[in-house]
């Protein structure tokens, strides 16, 4: 109906109520664009059937989106606020809690002992020291070992280097008197002249009478005689070199042709040494045993022979002692018939 003029009258009821909705969707459509595009809406040539549909369509999705976008805004302002009521109420438990907290551990150090307190102040420092964050008597104990172990090294190396120094400046003072008394003697050196000549013919006495004392090195007066002792000790000890030298050559082929010569033992070899030990080591313990009963015998045979008498002698007279015992417990134990027991007796002796 959009091609009949404003004015145009309409006598169909139902082109009239047609006509009716197409306005009130042009009003709806009029107004989303004057609220989206103020003071712009569509050419006179667009105002359509096609258009309309096109246009309500569009005109219902935006405002779908738009409340769905609304929804989402809300919703995230609802839950913007709680989030920041909940952080407050975190924040509110943190403090209680680190309120809390402290007054507990305050309350732990004021009821430590002094011992505890201190023992308490050493583990902090400890703690700091070895920059332990979360100390514990376990940790710092290993902590402290290893620095103990450390410093021990440390004071051994220390202890080392100043050896090795005053060995080096025992050894640089013995090198520096060493080039000194090997120094010749400057021959422009010329002593100092007195004025009193009976202490410069003194000096010059005493420098006379004390050569080591001047400044020069003296070698020994032997030094010649100890190197021509040693030349010709050089010399013997060289002329005897080839014949030492032929005997070892001599020695080891001797030495490799023996064992050359003799083959290695075998298996039945070895084990049939082995029986003939086992048999040899059998022997020795047999005579052992017979050499026991002897033991305690002097090596005198005729005084092992007195000595072997007189046991005998006595072992008699401890039989004898035994039988006159038996005897008399017999007699005592059957009074009536004691002559029948005592023969009985001595029979059984």
């Amino acid at each position: 109906m959009a091609h009949l003029p404003p004015n145009a009258a309409i006598f169909s009821p139902s082109v009239a109520r047609a006509a009716a909705s197409a306005a009130k969707d042009w009003s709806y459509v009029d107004t989303w664009l004057q609220r989206k595009f103020p003071s712009r809406g569509p050419p006179p040539f667009e105002r359509n059937a096609d258009t309309l549909r096109v246009l309500l369509a569009l005109a219902s999705a935006n405002e779908a989106a738009d409340e769905e976008r609304a929804l989402v805004a809300r919703l995230e302002a609802e839950t913007l606020q709680q989030l920041r009521a909940h952080e407050e109420d975190d924040d509110g438990d943190t403090n209680a809690l680190q309120s809390a907290r402290e007054a507990i551990l305050t309350s732990l150090e004021t009821s430590l002992t002094r011992d505890g307190q201190t023992a308490l102040t050493a583990m902090a420092a400890l703690a700091l020291q070895t920059h332990t964050p979360l100390p514990n008597p376990p940790a710092l104990g290993a902590e402290l070992i290893s620095l103990s172990t450390q410093t021990a090294t440390l004071e051994q190396t220390t202890a080392r280097i100043q050896t090795l120094t005053t060995y080096l400046a025992r050894e640089a003072s013995a090198t520096a008197k060493l080039a000194t008394d090997l120094r010749p003697p400057s021959p422009h050196h010329h002593p100092p002249q007195e004025e009193d000549d009976t202490q410069s013919r003194s000096s010059s006495s005493k420098n006379n009478s004390n050569p080591e004392k001047t400044g020069s090195y003296h070698p020994p007066p032997n030094l010649a005689l100890q190197n021509l002792e040693t030349q010709r000790r050089i010399k013997l000890l060289s002329a005897r070199l080839p014949d030492q030298r032929d005997k070892v050559t001599t020695l080891a082929k001797s030495l490799s042709s023996s064992s050359s010569s003799s083959p290695p033992p075998s298996i039945s070899q070895i084990r049939q040494e082995e029986e003939t030990y086992l048999s040899l080591l059998a022997t020795k313990q047999a005579l052992d045993a017979q050499v026991q009963a002897f033991q305690g015998l002097p090596p005198d045979t005729e005084r092992a022979r007195q000595e072997l008498e007189g046991l005998r002698a006595e072992l008699r007279r401890m039989t004898a002692r035994r039988d006159e015992v038996f005897e008399g417990l017999v007699e005592r134990e059957t009074p009536r018939k004691g002559g029948g027991a005592g023969a009985a007796a001595r029979r059984l002796g």
